[in-house]
Parts: C-alpha cells; structure tokens; sequence
C-alpha cells in the first residue's frame, strides 16, 4: 500500500489511528499493540501477498534467536548463525539471479534462472533485525515479548523504506502509557509533515519522474545540455521523493505518538561527501557504521585501515542498494571520494598550521566563499554519480557521461517541456499569455527547476522548522490548500524509489 493512494488516505489510516486509540482508550494495551501488529501486515501483504510469508518467517526465526542468546549459552554461535540466516535470505531474494548470470557469462554454462520474486523493504527490515541480534548478543537488550518483537519490525511507516530503527529508539516508545493517548498537538504535526511530505512526492518528485524516464530511455539522441538536464533531473526526483517518504513516514508515526528518527537533514547542502552522508539516509549510514565500519576496525588501526574500511563500507553500500555492477561503481566512487577528503582534511590541518594561512581561511567572507564553492561541486559531483546508479548498464553510463561532459548543446528539446505543463501552472501562463512570448513553453519547467532549486538550498527543511514555527491560521489554511491539491493530483500514482532498493 503506498502513502500517496486514496486507499491509504481515506480508509487504511483512519482505520488504523481509531481502531488503535479506541482500544487503548479502554486500557485494552496489548489489544492495541496486535491491532497495530495485524494492521501493519495487511499494509504490507497489499503490494503481494506472498511477501507476508517471508517477513512472519523472518520475525519468527529472529525471535527464536534473540530467546535463546538471553539463555547466555552458546550466543555467538547463535548470533552468527542468525546473521547468516538474515544474510543468506536477502542474498538468495536480492543477489542470487545476478551473481548466476555473471556466473554463466564468465563459465557459458548455460544456466536456467527462476523467477525471483524480491519482496518489498527485504532489505530495511533483514538490517532492522540483524541489529537487534548484535545487540542481544551484546547484553544491551532486555527480554521482549513477541509482540512488542513484531511491532517493532513491521511498524508500517518506517516497515518499506525505512528508516532502519533501533531498539532503544523504538521498543520503549511502544511501551510508555503516555503515548496511548491522542494528542492535538501531535495530531497537527503528524498531519503538516505528512501533507508536506505528500507534496514533495506528488507535485514534485512524480513531475520530475516523468522526464527522467524518457531522457534514460532516449539517452542516445540526447546531447550535452540535454543529458545533463535528465541527470539534474534524476537528482530533484530522488531528493523529493526520498525526503517526501521520510516526513511522511514522520508525520504519521507522529499521529500515532511515536516519533520516528531523523533520516534525511538536507543533503544537497553538505559542503563534501562525508558531510553529505552525515544527512543523507542518516539511519543507513548509522548502521554500516555501527555494525560494519566499527567491526572492521573502523578508525583505531592506523590510516591506511581506516581508508580501505571506509571504501569497503561504501561498496557494501553501493550493493545494498540494487544487484547490479552499476550500483558497486556507484558506491566506489563515494568511498573514492570519502577516502579522498579525509586525505584532504588531514593535509589541510598541516597546511593551516601557518598562523598566517589559519588566520586568512577563518575570515567568514573566505569561509563561505569556499563554503559555497564546496557545496555546488559536491551537488555536481552527487549529479554525475546518480548517472550510474540509474543507468541500466556501465555502457550506458558511460556514454551519458561522456555526453555531459562533452558540453555539447545549446537549448533544452522540447520533449521535456510537455512534462511540465501540469494544467494548474499551465492554465496561468495561458491565462496570462505567456506562452506567446519567445520560450513560452519553456516557462513551466523553469518554474519547477527554480523553485525545487530554491526549496532545497534556501529554504529551513521540515526538522528545523518544527522547532520553529508554531501553528496559526494562514499556515493551516495554506496546508489545507495544498492537501486539497495534492489529493486531486493523486490519479498518477507511482511509488517511491527507495522501494526498488
């Protein structure tokens, strides 16, 4: 079930928030806590229903291992094998059919692939789980019952793209009495960041989406300018697509009193890439860091350790995200990268240790000068990395990037401009008669590019304005509006990204 469909919006949330603060009302807890259970698993089984199988099969033989590690006997023995269990699963669901086919080009064996079917967020909640096992292993969880164990993983906003929560965040949330109760205050929140959320996906995201799949469809007749608009494009689409998950992922954990962490802190701000994974799927990043980066030796075994087990950390991650070559260059050319600039800010210390050099650089005029500089070549760089994360093959990624970086081209096709032209914005610029000025038919596309531009480098992001700002009249009346239009613009309903990964 997606969060942008009329199904989810008018029956499956409304059910849900009743039919779990009615019974908690009545001090009926546990009935609350297996109704929020029981919903979250129809959530889950509406995309198909024989995903359901394998995640009440996943909880049950974690749950068996989380029991008997709490026995003390034999707990690395069982935490191995239950991450291996974990491991092997999402291997054979997400890998198996592509490791065979590199297998049978190498050897020409001749192989005959099955049709893997790949169950949704497979990935979030095999890592969700794989936590809470090193942590029991650990001593660092208490007993759960198997309920609050269920709740805990299939929690339906955070349940198909994330974020991937912990047990400490989460477990005791599910547990306080002060959270069975509605509350207004909570309520307004999980409803502006959840309709703000919707209009990123919606209005923007989805727009995008569209001139995104025909310039990757049609890369070969595309020149310079041309194809580096597809991948800024892709860029716009990814960002408000994933950043309009997680607030309404947010938003509604909000409605249910529950708050959810942070996973996204506006990414296309960050000055480098360190930065930029610092704010971009915050939560992933916390766990390759916690349960990979740490284990691998992380930063305590001298400089050259530390820069390869950062590379490994980002190939796993390029990895992570789709079972394709083009997704293993993708995540060496971010570990590439991170090793660089840690090269760069050891050197840069050395360098600075001249008084005269630290004194010029700490000048606020020179560090936001540097600043501003930093952050658009770690945009232009994301830009031309998300080129081959979204290519179907290195071919074509290294045909549109030869292409981009050919500078080729002087105006924008107008194939793309007829994406743009949604009948709201387009009605006013035939209203004023902007169309018949020179571009008129370019005008639409540019108010999208300019204020998604604007939205994403100039604006407070939704975190940072809850602290903020607080609800009035004009602000409800203007989130009312853009519910109403979001709502009407529903019939093209697509699903998110994140979900392919």
């Amino acid at each position: 079930m997606l969060f942008n469909s009329y199904v989810f919006i008018f029956v499956f949330l409304p059910a849900a928030l009743i039919g779990y603060f009615l019974l908690n009302h009545f001090k009926c807890y546990r009935g609350g806590k297996f109704f929020l259970v029981a919903m979250s698993l129809w959530f889950y089984a509406y995309f198909h229903v024989s995903y359901l199988w394998i995640l009440l099969c996943s909880i049950c033989v974690n749950y068996i291992c989380h029991l008997l590690m709490l026995q003390r006997r034999h707990v690395r023995l069982t935490a191995t094998l239950g991450i291996c269990l974990n491991i092997g699963i999402l291997f054979y669901f997400k890998y198996f059919n592509f490791v065979m086919e590199n297998l049978d080009r190498i050897f020409r064996a001749g192989f005959t692939f099955a049709e893997v079917l790949l169950p949704l967020g497979i990935s979030f909640f095999t890592f969700q789980q794989i936590a809470f096992l090193v942590d029991t292993a650990k001593g660092t969880v208490e007993r759960q019952s198997f309920l609050d164990y269920a709740l805990f993983v299939t929690f339906f906003p955070q349940l198909i793209a994330g974020p991937i929560v912990s047990h400490e965040e989460m477990l005791p949330q599910f547990k306080d009495p002060a959270r069975k109760r509605l509350s207004a205050e909570n309520v307004y929140w999980g409803l502006r960041i959840f309709i703000l959320g919707l209009a990123k996906k919606v209005l923007l995201a989805d727009i995008f989406g569209q001139a995104v799949n025909w310039g990757f469809q049609n890369y070969t007749v595309l020149d310079g300018l041309n194809t580096f608009l597809t991948a800024l494009f892709y860029t716009l689409q990814l960002y408000f697509d994933f950043s309009g998950y997680c607030d309404m992922a947010r938003g509604i954990g909000y409605l249910f009193q529950i708050q959810l962490p942070v996973n996204f802190l506006s990414p296309y701000k960050s000055a480098n890439i360190l930065e930029f994974w610092e704010r971009w799927h915050i939560t992933l990043t916390r766990f390759f860091t916690r349960y990979v980066y740490i284990p691998l030796g992380g930063s305590r075994k001298g400089s050259l350790r530390t820069y390869l087990n950062v590379f490994l950390v980002f190939c796993i991650s390029g990895i992570w995200h789709g079972a394709g070559w083009t997704f293993l260059v993708w995540g060496m050319l971010h570990g590439g990268l991170s090793v660089l600039t840690r090269m760069w800010h050891r050197g840069k210390q050395k360098l600075l240790s001249a008084g005269s050099l630290q004194i010029f650089f700490e000048k606020r005029v020179v560090k936001k000068l540097l600043r501003g500089i930093s952050v658009i070549l770690t945009f232009l760089f994301f830009i031309a990395s998300l080129v081959v994360f979204r290519a179907d093959s290195l071919t074509q990624a290294g045909y549109m990037l030869k292409n981009m970086f050919s500078l080729s081209g002087r105006s924008v096709y107008l194939e793309f401009t007829g994406f743009f032209q949604v009948p709201e914005l387009w009605y006013a610029v035939k209203l004023l008669n902007l169309d018949l000025f020179p571009g008129g038919a370019y005008y639409c596309m540019a108010v999208f590019l300019i204020v998604s531009l604007v939205l994403i480098f100039c604006c407070r992001n939704l975190y940072e304005s809850e602290k903020k700002s607080r609800p009035g009249i004009f602000g409800t009346c203007c989130l009312s509006v853009l519910a109403v239009w979001c709502v009407v613009s529903l019939s093209g309903v697509s699903t998110f990204l994140y979900f392919n990964f």
